[in-house]
């Protein structure tokens, strides 16, 4: 019997880091946490090689099963950054302003702005500006912004 007890601990523990390797491969897939729970049982079982045969086993993996999930869901909450994600569009862009980095023409599609650090197609509706100019969002038109040079280039 304690040698069957010895076998499933090292299958426990060969399981749960398996289960750790996958997560790790693929992070949000939430087997962390069976994972920690089946190494933790296994080392109990090569500790005590008869706790499958008692009770205690039930008490210990519940109590693991808990702690384990607990600190997982702070871990994970840790790694998230604060707030909302951000979303950007080309429709939430009006009135921002940012910078020409290649030359930007009225009927050309070869012309880009950075805005926010994002790269952006844009035009002009009259004359050329050169990479270099400040430039504000008018509007957005299918896939480009429609921009406009401004000399201020102050905070939005």
């Amino acid at each position: 019997m304690a040698m069957e007890g010895i076998a499933i601990g090292w299958i426990l523990v060969i399981a749960g880091f398996a289960m750790l390797l996958i997560e790790a491969y693929n992070p949000g897939f939430f087997i962390a946490v069976p994972g920690t729970v089946l190494i933790i049982l296994g080392i109990f079982s090569l500790i005590v090689p008869g706790i499958f045969s008692s009770v205690w086993i039930v008490v210990i993996g519940v109590v693991v099963a808990t702690l384990a999930a607990g600190i997982t869901v702070w871990f994970y909450g840790r790694l998230t950054p604060d707030g909302s994600p951000v979303t950007v569009s080309r429709d939430t862009l009006a009135g921002k302003k940012g910078q020409v980095i290649a030359s930007v023409v009225p009927d050309g599609i070869s012309g880009k702005v950075s805005i926010d650090g994002v790269t952006w197609s844009a035009r002009t509706e009259k004359g050329m500006l050169p990479a270099g100019s400040r430039v504000r969002v008018v509007r957005s038109e299918g896939v480009h912004v429609i921009v406009e040079e401004v000399q201020d280039y102050g905070a939005d």
